[in-house]
This record gives C-alpha cells, sequence and structure tokens, in this order.
C-alpha cells in the first residue's frame, strides 16, 4: 500500500545500500541487515536485543512490540525515540519529514532507465504507451504529447468503432450477446453490453477477445500512416473498450 510501490527498489540492492551507508558512517559495528515479512521481525524473539529506536510516528509500534516480547518472556526494550528531520523542499503535496514517498513522487516523468533497443521494432516512429483508470490523466498527458508534435492514437475511440454498426467486430459481438444489446436504430447500446461484462470475467473475456485484435490491428495501421506522414514519435492512450 505503499505510494508508488512500482518505484521502490528491490530489497536486495535497498539492502546493500544500507550496508554501504553504515559502514560509512562506522564501519567498526557489525550490522545484521535481515527483510521484515511482518510488522515485528526478529525484535519479539531475539533476546539478545536491549534497544529499539524508533521515531515520533513509530513509538506506539514499539510499545506494541515491547508487549508481545513480555508475552513471549523476553525483557522489554529501551525505546529511544529520535526526531523527524524536515524536508526544506517539499511541495505543497508532499510530506513535511524527509520521505522516500516523497522522493518517489519526484521520480515521475524521470526516465529511469534507458530505453530498450528492441531490433524487432522500427526505429522511427517511436511509441508511447498512456493507460490507466478514469481521471488518471491520460487526455492531459495525451493533448500535451500531441502540442509537442506527436501523432495521437485515442485506443478507446478505436474500440467504439470496432463495434460500430459496420465495424470490424459488430455482428460477431451481436452474435455473442444477443440481440438485447442492440438499440432500436441497431448500433450496439454500450450500457446494455457493460452490464452483461462488468462483474463477469468470462463474459468479459469473450468481448476483449473478440474486440482487442481487432484494435490492435487499427492500432498497427494508424502507425504505418504516422510513420508515412513522416511522424518521428506517437502516442497510444487505451482504458476500456467500453469506456
Amino acid at each position: 500500500d505503499k505510494v508508488l510501490a512500482e518505484l521502490i527498489e528491490p530489497y536486495e540492492l535497498r539492502a546493500a545500500k544500507l550496508l554501504e551507508f553504515l559502514q560509512d558512517v562506522q564501519p567498526s559495528l557489525r550490522y545484521d541487515i535481515v527483510p521484515l515479512a511482518d510488522p515485528y521481525g526478529p525484535s519479539v524473539t531475539d533476546p539478545d536485543l536491549q534497544c529499539l529506536v524508533v521515531s515520533e510516528e513509530t513509538r506506539k509500534g514499539g510499545e506494541a512490540v515491547n508487549k508481545r516480547r513480555l508475552e513471549n518472556g523476553l525483557p522489554e526494550l529501551a525505546l529511544y525515540e529520535i526526531l523527524l528531520m524536515k524536508d526544506p523542499d517539499h511541495s505543497q503535496n508532499e510530506e513535511e519529514k524527509i520521505s522516500s514517498s516523497s522522493l518517489r513522487q519526484r521520480l515521475l516523468g524521470t526516465l529511469l532507465r534507458p530505453p530498450r533497443q528492441d531490433p524487432a521494432l522500427p526505429s522511427h516512429p517511436y511509441v508511447i504507451g498512456l493507460t490507466g483508470g478514469t481521471g488518471s490523466g491520460k487526455t492531459s498527458i495525451a493533448r500535451l504529447l500531441g502540442h509537442l508534435g506527436a501523432f495521437i492514437i485515442d485506443a478507446d475511440k478505436l474500440g467504439h468503432t470496432v463495434y460500430s454498426s459496420g465495424g470490424p467486430a459488430y455482428e460477431q459481438v451481436v452474435a455473442t450477446f444477443g440481440a438485447e444489446i442492440l438499440n432500436q436504430d441497431g448500433t450496439i447500446n454500450r450500457r446494455v453490453l457493460g452490464a452483461k461484462v462488468f462483474g463477469n470475467q468470462e463474459k468479459l473475456k469473450s468481448l476483449t477477445d473478440i474486440v482487442w485484435p481487432e484494435i490492435a490491428q487499427m492500432v498497427k495501421e494508424q502507425i504505418k500512416e504516422a510513420a508515412a506522414r513522416g511522424n518521428r514519435w506517437l502516442s497510444m492512450t487505451t482504458q476500456s473498450p467500453l469506456s
């Protein structure tokens, strides 16, 4: 449940960086770094521990540790409370303390690693995919990229096109889900279709198995169009074939 958990570095890398820092601070001490698979770790079972460093935010956690130690027949640990360091550069939307969550937020928009070169893909146009739920900012980012010269492909609109009357997926969608999904004019009622598939994984897969390959084909055609027009890069946004 961490903020931007996908940007958290692997445990092994974080442990190595921590050890390097601790050895720089005091190389003569022995450090034992262990992963925490639960809120307590070895603090409630190790009889050799004498002190637990806490902050004003985690003091209650330290008290919970001592309660568990007493239940396990171990002596309480001395709780040494440290002050939280304030971050003078924090923004209005970030925490006042120095926080890894704030640091991860600042990584947004940063290239974390060089783009991987895939010999099977043409060098141009360079394709950027935008995905996310409603309100996540896809439209705003696509508009910004468009102002910068990107060729925009809206996969949501393509999704509507493929099962519109005469679209490549229309007949198969109607055959699969029945004439009750049709409006009086013969067009597919997306709300009725959505009520059939959302909440039913099997029916939703049936729909996506029909629609997504057709969308993918239309995307490929638009990428070829962008390349023919000389566009060096393009942006593609997607959410759901029924959004």
